[in-house]
């Protein structure tokens, strides 16, 4: 088997299909479909069961989709290993979404340059979907992500138990409301659980995206908004902002993703990383 056909196969899985398998790749439905016969040819086995909706996998195919995704990865780290510096060993690939990257990203590579210089290092922000495509195909070794992420083969392990809390700033010469709302996107679960509580609040009048950016303008301007407890906490203490006492506070809990086919030891050397870089004191595992 060569690594074509595997990463052939690893997207018909994705895609549900041989023909968005043949569009991603950007080679022709005839190509995939020659690649797979030779596959069960040199397995001996049906795959795929093919039907007008798509692709499914067969028992065999299900069997086979951990080897193959563990080929696959095993190739991306020969081939990142073989590409480091001279005095580096290997190279270890981490990424992050966006409103879990700050200071994660920043941090985990101060500490991971003191602690383990004999490794090369790659720190990536992306969508949530991209980073665990990422990580399924072997080119990151770990993601953290918001939320939980269950695909097959991979394993999601708690980082963080954090919550949300609505928050409104102080010295101000009234007391902000829902009409200052600061909306911060954190997330599909928190927008939900937010239009849930808040059914008949109107749209916010300032939106961000991006976390540091709202909170700068927030403790600027002056307003509400919900904020990591984490971020909140040291701002309470010096009495910048309060919580708005009768405000649901929402789950914000922070996820590492991995494959199940992944270098033990390089796993446990990132989750040392973060642990320390961000104060994090324990991890617990979820299937």
């Amino acid at each position: 088997m060569d690594i074509a056909a595997a990463k052939t196969f690893l997207e018909i899985v994705s895609t549900g299909s041989f023909v968005n398998a043949a569009s991603n790749l950007h080679i022709t439905q005839t190509a995939v479909g020659a690649r797979m016969r030779v596959l069960e040819e040199e397995l001996g086995q049906q795959l795929f069961t093919r039907t007008k909706a798509g692709v499914t996998l067969t028992p065999a195919g299900e069997r086979f989709m951990r080897f193959a995704m563990g080929f696959v990865q095993m190739w991306e780290r020969a081939r990142r290993t073989v590409s480091v510096p001279d005095a580096q060993i290997a190279r270890i690939t981490l990424g992050a979404e966006l409103i879990v990257s700050n200071p994660l990203i920043q941090n985990w590579l101060q500490w991971m340059r003191n602690a383990h210089p004999e490794f090369a290092l790659a720190a990536y922000i992306d969508n949530p979907d991209s980073l665990v495509e990422r990580v399924q195909a072997g080119t990151l070794d770990l993601a953290v992500l918001y939320g939980m992420a269950r695909h097959p083969n991979l394993v999601t392990e708690l980082l963080v138990e954090e919550k949300l809390v609505l928050v409104e700033t102080t010295g101000h010469e009234r007391t902000m409301g829902m009409e200052d709302y600061v909306a911060i996107d954190w997330g599909r679960d928190f927008t939900a659980a937010y239009q849930a509580a808040f059914p008949d609040r109107t749209s916010p009048s300032v939106t961000v995206n991006y976390g540091p950016v709202a909170l700068a303008y927030l403790l600027a301007v002056g307003g509400t908004a919900y904020l990591r407890m984490m971020v909140a906490r040291p701002l309470l203490e010096s009495g910048r902002v309060r919580l708005v006492g009768d405000a649901p506070q929402f789950p914000y809990s922070i996820h590492a993703v991995y494959s199940s086919a992944a270098d033990e030891e390089m796993v446990r050397v990132i989750r040392q990383g973060l642990r320390t870089s961000m104060g994090w004191s324990s991890i617990s595992r979820e299937a």
